[in-house]
């Protein structure tokens, strides 16, 4: 039995609400991301964009995202995950509606830098509290099926937004979402509490902090640089870097992909381009579970967390290196949908392995550190596939070279040391 099963009903019914307004917000997140994909034909004809001009436009979003994780993390160690939350979903939200307002690329560039900036704390906050609702060898499951909501969220976007920018135009697109994603940040803030400020009970939270590192809070701001002093750091960096690059490689130009190689009208485009981030979302939610099931069986937590990364990681990038020349768009469908659901359940493991790496005072810290490196993978993927094309003619290259870094990016997870942290954490006093 979990863990998680010897709490009262109360606290479990708590723990699951707060998983689906982690869901809700991490697909609100993801479509807001997936807007200037869907509507990228549109804009870039109505603003006379290039190709290189639209790759800068997807990739300036996670550049700004970059440069901001560590803040937020170290913040969000400080402040908790409601304020930082709720925080971020308001400034995206902003930035989101303004998007929709621009008239010329360089507005449009500060635009989606604003929500790079408000999205920063989205998936660390989220992280840190998972941590601090469920027991450490019952994380898995949640945090995969919050950092499922990351390919759930692109999975939706398709059909809802082309159906949106169809009726109404690309511009109440932006609009729309901009206002949906307040809704969240709202209801976010008037709901989640602590455990402790929520009033669960002792043996609740006694419970939820069983296999807990000891615990210190406020370490973060001292202990982040030196973090990367150890090659575990660099080596999460790295791994990251190739989930989301392969990831938003697929986010970014697979509806280009499909209206201009395979020739799919628009209205269609939107329904097949979700079935691969269904299939993501699917992988997502399993990777968890499967990570969780080897903790239980007594597997080591790390080694239980990052073997199936690696295993995921080397089948995305077959899957990837193959699917551009299948011949049919059914098989095309096929094999990215199967590398989705392979890099997806990944990317579940890669959240739940941070938070196997450290006490909960660093959890978010650790995580942002590790998700600079997701970051800037997700903003070289738009802008080189962009260029690629541009330079090119073709969208091949572009995938070979997705598969490629996934599986570096394997063996840079194969080289993650369970006991990389233990010396520095005891120096800060947290073990």
């Amino acid at each position: 039995m979990t863990l998680s099963h010897m709490l009262s009903a109360p606290t479990r019914r708590r723990q699951w609400i707060l998983v689906a307004l982690l869901v809700a917000a991490g697909c609100v997140n993801y479509i807001d991301r997936s807007t200037l994909a869907i509507a990228n034909h549109e804009i870039s004809t109505e603003l006379h964009l290039s190709p290189s001009q639209m790759g800068l436009l997807l990739s300036a979003f996670a550049w700004v995202y970059a440069i901001f994780q560590l803040p937020a993390g170290v913040l969000t160690d400080r402040f908790g995950p409601r304020v930082m939350l709720a925080a971020g979903m308001t400034l995206w939200s902003a930035a989101q509606i303004i998007s929709g307002l621009v008239t010329g690329f360089g507005q449009f560039l500060v635009a989606r830098g604003g929500l790079g900036f408000g999205e920063s704390p989205m998936f660390t906050a989220g992280a840190r509290a998972c941590v601090d609702w469920f027991p450490a060898r019952d994380r898995g499951f949640p945090l995969g099926l919050f950092n499922a909501a990351s390919s759930l969220g692109p999975a939706i976007a398709p059909p809802l937004l082309t159906a949106l920018m169809l009726a109404f135009g690309w511009r109440p697109m932006f609009v729309v979402m901009g206002f949906a994603g307040l809704v969240v940040a709202v209801t976010w803030g008037l709901y989640y509490r602590s455990p402790e400020a929520a009033g669960t009970p002792s043996d609740d939270i006694e419970a939820i902090r069983a296999g807990n590192d000891q615990d210190t809070i406020g370490t973060g701001m001292m202990g982040w640089t030196k973090l990367f002093t150890v090659p575990t750091t660099w080596a999460l960096m790295g791994g990251l870097f190739g989930i989301v690059y392969v990831t938003w490689l697929y986010v970014a130009w697979l509806p280009d992909y499909l209206e201009t190689v395979r020739h799919v009208s628009v209205a269609r485009t939107g329904t097949l381009a979700a079935i691969p981030q269904f299939a993501g979302f699917v992988g997502g939610c399993l990777g968890g579970v499967i990570s969780d099931r080897l903790v239980s069986r007594g597997g080591d937590p790390v080694a239980s967390r990052k073997y199936p990364i690696v295993a995921g990681l080397l089948l995305a990038a077959l899957l990837t290196s193959i699917a551009p020349f299948a011949l049919t768009t059914t098989w095309v469908l096929v094999l990215m949908s199967s590398a989705m659901f392979c890099a997806y359940g990944a990317g579940s493991c890669s959240w739940a392995l941070g938070t196997a790496l450290t006490p909960p005072s660093m959890v978010a810290t650790l995580e942002s550190v590790q998700n600079i490196g997701g970051s800037i993978g997700g903003a070289l993927a738009p802008l080189v596939t962009g260029l690629v094309i541009q330079h090119t003619g073709s969208f091949n290259p572009a995938f070979i070279a997705g598969a490629v870094i996934a599986a570096l990016s394997a063996g840079s997870y194969a080289l993650v040391s369970g006991s990389a942290y233990d010396r520095l954490f005891r120096a800060l006093g947290t073990r």
